[in-house]
């Protein structure tokens, strides 16, 4: 048996599937979970000594690759000084301060310790803000797992195990949450239309990455932008896994679409747990202690975290890293394409900056219904074909395949060449 085998067994003992995320679980791909010793730039070493070449690398977070010396130096030094304080640090003045000066629509911010929190948080100030009550998201972006936002189509995780919904949400939080489908934007115009003055706002990633990767249409973000305009609602942009990774300042940036409000985290606490939302000042300054929307956190802006995403924002603005990681991801994208033509697989490759992932389908992929459709099950082999050649992808076809400034010609060579080995 190997370690692996062994903690997954006690795992299972004493928390439900034995691991903390579902996805970790290999649910879609089966098999037992490799657990984690260290990382090290590109490359991940598991309990029994195998080392991969990394395209998790913490669902996006880790921009600089494992165990980045000025990342660990800052938090190593914060963490000298004190673990929690429960008052406020400079470290929150400087880490708000740097993401006001980066996201183009920020004006003041608010840190938070989750994705979660940061998407349920901007949703709430939304619905207090304007007075109304619904919720527009698009089928297969995924912004946690607050009771609203788990209505149908939610995303990687629900998605990798087949359940519609979930259990535990009332229908009263369904009932506000509309759905639409992702790159229609005559399906929001009739949600719109058949909720005229009841809805908040729209949420939606603005490339979203938990069906897979599936790039805006051109065009796409600007009309959800005028119809947020036209009907009086919010646009909100969760930037969790965007903001920092695909550009200086998020997909808002790249694409020059304006939201009201952003969620933020990954890249910005380092591969701590830190998180934000922010937004225009008028809206920001509805939160209490200012106005009546209440949102509270005792380690919210907790001085590790934001050392350690300090140091981060400073390697973005000392290395400049999109044009690389964007080289490197262009690359990898053509080589795995021309991988599957010479062995005979259907595959489209979606990218978007240094996200892509690769669905094996013989179209295109533009929403959550063209990546169910793809063949699942062969990803499922295709995963362990790459684990066993010492590639670790994330465990399911629904999830997004990220890089990191470490990964380089050596690493594409390798995943190239293990991709073209892939016999179903």
């Amino acid at each position: 048996m190997s370690r692996s085998d062994d903690f997954f067994e006690r795992a299972q003992r004493t928390t439900p599937g034995g691991v903390n995320s579902p996805v970790r679980a290999f649910g879609a791909v089966r098999g037992t979970p490799r657990f984690a010793v260290r990382g090290d730039g590109a490359y991940l070493e598991d309990a029994d000594g195998n080392r991969y070449i990394d395209l998790c690398q913490s669902w996006g977070a880790s921009l600089f690759g494992h165990g980045r010396k000025e990342i660990v130096d800052a938090a190593a030094e914060a963490v000298a000084r004190g673990t929690s304080f429960g008052v406020p640090t400079e470290g929150e003045v400087l880490l708000a301060e740097r993401i006001v000066s980066m996201v183009p629509s920020i004006d003041q911010v608010r840190l938070v310790s989750s994705g979660t929190e940061a998407a349920m948080s901007a949703i709430r100030l939304a619905r207090g803000a304007t007075g109304r009550d619904a919720l527009i998201k698009l089928e297969g972006c995924y912004h946690g797992h607050s009771d609203a936002l788990l209505a149908r189509g939610a995303g990687s995780g629900l998605a990798t195990f087949g359940i519609p919904s979930t259990p535990g949400v009332t229908a009263g939080a369904a009932r506000d949450t509309l759905v639409a489908p992702f790159n229609d934007l005559d399906r929001v115009a009739a949600l719109f239309g058949a909720n005229e003055g009841n809805i908040a706002a729209l949420i939606v990633e603005p490339v979203p990455a938990n069906m897979g990767v599936v790039p805006p249409d051109d065009g796409y973000l600007e009309g959800l932008r005028l119809l947020c305009d036209e009907h009086g609602a919010l646009l909100i942009f969760d930037e969790v896994i965007t903001g920092f990774r695909i550009a200086r300042g998020g997909a808002q940036e790249r694409f020059g679409v304006t939201p009201d409000l952003t969620a933020l985290g990954k890249v910005m606490g380092g591969g701590f747990p830190c998180a934000a939302f922010g937004g225009r000042r008028d809206l920001m300054e509805q939160l209490a202690p200012v106005g009546h929307v209440y949102q509270a956190g005792t380690l919210s802006g907790n001085p590790v975290a934001v050392a350690a995403g300090l140091a981060a924002l400073d390697l973005i603005d000392a290395e400049d890293p999109y044009g690389g990681l964007e080289t490197a991801a262009e690359d990898l994208q053509a080589g795995l394409a021309l991988a599957f033509d010479a062995t005979g697989f259907a595959a489209t490759v979606n990218r978007a900056g240094s996200l892509f992932s690769v669905f094996f389908s013989d179209g295109p992929v533009r929403n959550f219904d063209d990546a169910k459709a793809a063949h699942h099950e062969r990803f499922a082999r295709f995963f362990h074909h790459m684990l066993d050649e010492g590639v670790y992808l994330p465990p399911s076809g629904y999830e997004l395949w990220t890089l990191c400034t470490a990964f380089g010609d050596v690493e594409r060579e390798a995943v190239l060449g293990a991709a073209s080995r892939f016999r179903d």
